[in-house]
């Protein structure tokens, strides 16, 4: 009875560990995967009780995890299975830490009797270091407890051995025989992300993102980011960081330009860049710049995206930097749009005023006197709070009484 619920047993743990193989695998992540090419196998002679280190071949970009095993072997042993053969069942680095079974799935099935101890480090100064002094105060990690196995995982978001420029590790292995070398298998094998193997990481980005800023597009803004993002999605689309550098300046420059103008066409841009050229320009009107708005309605104007309240304040504008000409032609390009925006008639009104046209003026004045141009602002009251501006910048004045007394 005991030995057919042993046996019962067995089988249910190896059902299990089957499923969790499976589970791996259905589960695995798709933007990924295990560098074999680029893999660490290496077998050292540790002299004895004494310390060696050892390099990882380099790593390649975009690494985010690594999964390393060290194996020690009596004399004339072979390992029976190497670390890339094994994760091949377990194509998925997360897939490694989410139980036992996946780590015990990656133990040498074979080791000697020997153990030894050992460190990882991030630079060969502090691997040598160890290797002098046996001082581990450098390393990244540490396994002071002696092994004749051992095998774990590292990523970059949890282990300080990894960083995202991380190009090269180095392992230092103690012998624990004082009187025969060891042989140790270190097997190192890279999780390779797809999208980072192209070499974008954060401090990459941010450096288009800078370079972007400075455009002049970028400069028109209040603010860039949504176009400056726009701009490096597509650059990283198109381009690995290394080919990206290797661009000449005035290849940079189109690359910057034709992207920025696809950018800036994207409708929900666009629509952020015009409102915040609005929003610039109604700031610089109230702190009496007009020459500083002009440019910025201008914009707006060209690239075919004004409204009639833009003609308005383009005309407003006109009228108080004295281009009563200029005036007179956005205005009426405004009245073309909207022929019942009672701004773009009393802008008109004061056109004709102050170029001397009394009788039209006379005519649009008294014509929509008793209507407001805003829900809250009277034509009248608009019309002599207009009157007092003109007055300040020096424009033509001798007929604004006259306007005024037809009001009463």
């Amino acid at each position: 009875m005991v030995n057919k619920i042993s046996r019962y047993g067995i089988y249910k743990l190896n059902i299990l560990f089957l499923l969790s193989l499976v589970s791996f695998n259905s589960f695995a992540q798709k933007d990924g995967y295990w560098d074999k090419e680029r893999a660490t196998t290496k077998e050292i002679m540790v002299p004895a009780g004494d310390r060696i280190s050892v390099s990882t071949e380099d790593l390649p970009v975009g690494t985010t995890e690594i999964v390393y095993r060290i194996t020690l072997l009596d004399k004339n042993q072979e390992m029976t299975n190497s670390l890339v053969s094994v994760l091949k069942a377990i194509p998925d680095p997360y897939g490694i830490g989410k139980g036992s079974a996946g780590a015990v799935f990656l133990m040498s099935k074979i080791s000697g009797d020997d153990k030894c101890t050992y460190s990882i480090f991030t630079s060969n100064e502090n691997a040598k270091k160890y290797v002098a002094d046996g001082k581990i105060d450098n390393a990244c990690y540490s396994q002071s407890e002696p092994v004749s196995k051992d095998a774990k995982r590292l990523s970059l978001d949890k282990s300080s051995c990894l960083k995202p420029d991380t190009a090269t590790i180095w392992f230092g292995f103690e012998s624990k025989n004082w009187f025969l070398s060891q042989k140790v298998v270190l097997e190192v094998v890279p999780w390779v992300d797809i999208k980072l193997n192209r070499g974008w990481n954060q401090d990459n980005k941010n450096e288009i993102i800078s370079l972007c800023k400075t455009s002049t597009m970028a400069q028109k803004m209040a603010n860039s980011d949504d176009f400056c993002v726009c701009i490096l999605n597509k650059i990283i689309k198109q381009y690995r960081y290394d080919e990206f550098q290797k661009l000449l300046a005035v290849e940079k420059t189109k690359v910057y330009k034709d992207f920025g103008n696809e950018c800036y066409k994207d409708s929900d841009i666009s629509k952020n860049v015009f409102n915040d050229l609005r929003t610039q320009a109604a700031t610089l009107i109230n702190l009496q710049k007009y020459n500083e708005a002009i440019p910025k309605l201008n914009t707006i104007v060209n690239e075919g995206k004004a409204t009639a309240l833009d003609y308005s304040s383009l005309g407003y504008c006109y009228i108080l930097t004295k281009q009563f000409g200029k005036a007179l032609k956005a205005l009426q390009d405004g009245e073309k749009l909207d022929d019942t925006e009672l701004l773009i008639k009393l802008n008109l009104a004061h056109t004709y005023l102050i170029t001397d046209d009394y009788s039209t003026a006379k005519t649009l004045y008294k014509k929509y006197q008793n209507q407001n141009v805003t829900d809250s602002l009277s034509w009248t009251e608009k019309t002599k709070a207009d009157f007092e501006t003109f007055k300040k910048a020096g424009l033509p004045s001798k007929d604004f009484e006259k306007i005024v007394k037809l009001f009463n």
